[in-house]
C-alpha cells in the first residue's frame, strides 16, 4: 500500500503533556460511547484509489479495550493527529498483536506492500529545510488541500519475509523508512510490547534532526496482495529520554 503518510492531510493539534510528566498518551483504548464508534483523537485514512477501507474498531480483549483492524484486500489507516518535540518524547511505545501473517507480502515491492500491522510516525513538512522543488510540489498540494501534508515517515512493521532489524525505503516514496520489528508468524496470537528510540531512527534513517512530529498511526493493509488480516494495537505513547 502507498504509504500514507504523504498523500495524508494532517490536523495538527498540541500534545497534553504537563510540567514532570512521564509520557504522552496516544492511544489508551477505553469503551466506546456507540459500538461502530472510532476513539477519541482519531480519524480515518481513506485512500481515493482503494475501493475498500480496513475496518478499525474498538473492542474488548484478554488484556481490555483494544483497537481491533480487519483487513480483506482492503487498506486504509486511522491516524492522530499530534504535535510533539522529539527531543523532548524521542521514545515511543505500544503493544500490539497480528491473527496471521501475510503470504504474498514482499515489503521490496509495490505488490507487495502490505503489513498485517504497523505503526508509523509522520514529521511536519518544513519549508525552510526543503529545497526549492519541494517547496514547489507541497505548495500545490497546500492550495488544494489548504495545508501541507506531512514531509516524512517512519514505519515500524510486522513483517512476512525480512529480518528483525531491517531497513529499507517504502516501495513507493523514499520519503517513507521501513524498519522491520517484528517478523513471521512465530509469536502471532500473543501480546508482544515494542519500544522504539524514534529520534535515534530518524537520524540514522533519514540524517540529521527531525522537524515536529505530525502524527502517530496504526495500518493493517491488504489490497496489494489481495489477503485477509487481522490485528490489534493498544498502550501507543511517547516517553521521555531514559
Amino acid at each position: 500500500m502507498r504509504a500514507p503518510s504523504l498523500v495524508a492531510v494532517a490536523l495538527l493539534v498540541h500534545a497534553v503533556a504537563g510540567a514532570g510528566s512521564h509520557r504522552v498518551e496516544v492511544g489508551r483504548f477505553t469503551a466506546p460511547a456507540e459500538p461502530q464508534a472510532l476513539p477519541a483523537g482519531w480519524e480515518p485514512l481513506i485512500f481515493r484509489k482503494v475501493p475498500r477501507p480496513t475496518r478499525y474498531t474498538v473492542v474488548q480483549d484478554e488484556v481490555g479495550w483494544v483497537l481491533e483492524a480487519r483487513s480483506e484486500a482492503a487498506a486504509s489507516a486511522l491516524y492522530h493527529p499530534l504535535e510533539l518535540e522529539l527531543r523532548a518524547y524521542p521514545r515511543l511505545t505500544w503493544r500490539w498483536k497480528i491473527g496471521n501473517v501475510l503470504v504474498k507480502a514482499d515489503a521490496r515491492t509495490k505488490q507487495g506492500d502490505d503489513y498485517p500491522a504497523r505503526v508509523y510516525v509522520a514529521f511536519r513538512y518544513d519549508p525552510a529545510q526543503a529545497t526549492a522543488w519541494e517547496r514547489t510540489k507541497y505548495g500545490t498540494y497546500r492550495l488544494f488541500y489548504g495545508t501541507y501534508p506531512p514531509h516524512a515517515a517512519l514505519n515500524y512493521i510486522w513483517d512476512t519475509r525480512l529480518p528483525v532489524g531491517a531497513t529499507l525505503d517504502n516501495a513507493y516514496t523514499d520519503r517513507a523508512k521501513m524498519i522491520v520489528v517484528r517478523s513471521g508468524g512465530a509469536e502471532m496470537g500473543r501480546w508482544l510490547t515494542e519500544t522504539r528510540h524514534v529520534l535515534d531512527d530518524y537520524r540514522r534513517l533519514f540524517g540529521g534532526d527531525p522537524p515536529p512530529v505530525a502524527g502517530v498511526a496504526v495500518m493493517t493493509d491488504t489490497d496489494d496482495t489481495g489477503e485477509r488480516a487481522v490485528a490489534w494495537y493498544d498502550a501507543l505513547a511517547f516517553l521521555p529520554a531514559e
